[in-house]
């Protein structure tokens, strides 16, 4: 159903020329206008003038709609949108409902508020103030509003819109987050034959952790050293999650030989130090130095060499061009699937069943990893509500359910609002003492199509994308534009 945009610059049209407009555009769509000669009427879609706002009324918007009754058209909507910058100077409500009274002749009219606050800006992790390109703001609806500017009740029906994107360094899983980026270095270098190595952090280069690995106390041996300690939690050598975060997402333990190799080889710088690695690697498999245990179910290169070694007979690889690339790949792949398996199912948000989309084996490696971008995306989404807004199993359970549904059947978009039915007192305490950056009342009168709405809004933002916003705080709160937007409907009936 598309809709006819007309724009006019006001210096060479006035308002009474777009209404003109409208009234021609009124008269050819009523059907009683048979001097017209039109054998057929055809509905014309709904008609918006888009206005500079230089008239007294600071018109923004005028349009115009069909009312229809199935296929017959018995009536225009006709709308005029006004907006104007302003610091202090907000409406009465019992002059807008008098007003709206007078011009609908209707002696009972009805309110409906609407109000959102951003509360990322209000949340806080110990004590600093987050501010990201990520937001978490609230919408929240009621019946019956009292006055301008009222604070929602908290009968009212609210809904949370969560937009995020991953990456931000105070968050706890930052770390992985990291780890998911030289994933995905990887893979791109896979695709392209180009390989943009990052530059190692570490003190040791990746050669001399695996090799010290292999040698040390930390690898975990079967044969000369005994059987391995399953109990023993393996860390990672990933950078450390802040203490007071490790309940919400702490590191995995029990890694096996394979993760804990992804562990060291993340800090490798070329090609070359690769393939020094995994030689090393399966030269010690081979010569039976090691022994390791890994988890069932992994189809990687690597834990099919060290499956073979158990039975003393290893497959010759050759270890060139993209072989050695793809083989790290693989078990990074493994490891960071079962990180987030282990957060989803650990927290009680998932089943194995409703994860098996994402870490399915069936696809190839690049859509692999697209999935377990997916996966990354909804568990910072998971831990930024619970550090931030302090939400509990029963909040994140159904965003969960949100979340997994929107990625089973779109591509990964970390610009897309995930939305959350919640009740107000949920998250009160972070709005409670802010503004609000949109309110507004819907003033009505009538029933179905002789229903008319009047709207008043205040926004800290220009509601139409042609307004020039100047809104400069410098710092004061009493020095801060509003943007004060009227929307008027009147109606012409053809019967």
């Amino acid at each position: 159903f598309m809709t006819s945009l007309l724009y006019l610059e006001k210096e060479d049209h006035n308002t009474a020329f777009f209404m003109q407009l409208i009234s021609l555009y009124t008269m050819a769509q009523n059907p009683n206008m048979t001097h017209l000669k039109t054998s057929e009427r055809v509905v014309l879609p709904p008609l918006w003038i888009r206005c500079d706002g230089s008239d007294p009324e600071c018109t923004r918007w005028l349009g115009a709609e069909p009312l229809k009754a199935g296929n017959k058209i018995t009536g225009i909507n006709i709308y005029m949108v006004t907006c104007n910058a302003d610091k202090t100077c907000f409406a009465n409500l019992e002059e807008l409902k008098m007003a709206h009274k007078v011009k609908h002749h209707s002696s009972i009219v009805t309110t409906k508020g609407f109000a959102q606050y951003e509360l990322i800006r209000a949340a806080a992790i110990e004590d600093t103030i987050v501010e990201s390109e990520s937001n978490i703001s609230i919408d929240i609806t009621w019946n019956t509003v009292d006055k301008i500017l009222q604070p929602p009740p908290l009968t009212a029906a609210a809904t949370l819109n969560i937009s995020l994107e991953s990456g931000d360094p105070r968050s706890p899983v930052y770390p992985l987050y990291r780890e998911l980026q030289f994933l995905l270095t990887l893979a791109e270098g896979l695709k392209t034959g180009v390989t943009e190595w990052p530059e190692s952090l570490e003190s040791k280069s990746a050669f001399e952790l695996v090799q010290g690995f292999l040698t040390g106390n930390f690898c975990l041996l079967c044969g000369k050293r005994g059987r391995p300690d399953f109990t023993e939690n393996i860390k990672s050598d990933t950078a450390a999650v802040d203490s007071s975060m490790k309940s919400i997402f702490s590191e995995r333990g029990g890694l096996d030989f394979a993760e804990q190799l992804w562990c060291k080889m993340r800090s490798v710088s070329s090609y070359q130090e690769l393939v020094e690695c995994f030689t090393l690697i399966i030269k010690s498999l081979e010569h039976g130095e090691v022994q390791p245990w890994i988890h069932q179910g992994s189809s990687s290169l690597l834990s099919k060499l060290i499956q073979q070694s158990y039975h003393g007979k290893m497959k010759a690889v050759s270890l060139s061009g993209i072989t050695p690339v793809q083989m790290l790949l693989e078990i990074g792949l493994d490891k960071m699937k079962k990180d987030y398996i282990s957060f989803f199912i650990g927290q009680e948000l998932a089943t194995l069943t409703y994860l098996d989309y994402f870490i399915s084996t069936s696809v190839d490696l690049q859509e692999q990893v697209h999935r377990v971008q997916k996966l990354h995306h909804m568990l910072e989404i998971m831990v930024s509500c619970t550090v931030l807004l302090q939400f509990k199993h029963e909040n994140l359970f159904p965003l969960t359910q949100t979340c997994l549904k929107y990625y089973k059947e779109n591509p990964l978009n970390e610009k897309h609002v995930f939305q959350l039915p919640i009740r107000p007192a949920l998250v009160k305490k972070f709005y409670e003492n802010d503004h609000p950056e949109i309110w507004k009342v819907d003033i009505s009168s009538g029933h179905g199509q002789k229903e008319v709405k009047t709207t008043w809004q205040v926004s800290t933002s220009p509601p139409v994308e042609h307004m020039i916003s100047n809104n400069i705080v410098n710092g004061s709160t009493e020095e801060r534009m509003y943007f004060i937007t009227m929307t008027n409907c009147s109606q012409v009936h053809f019967t």
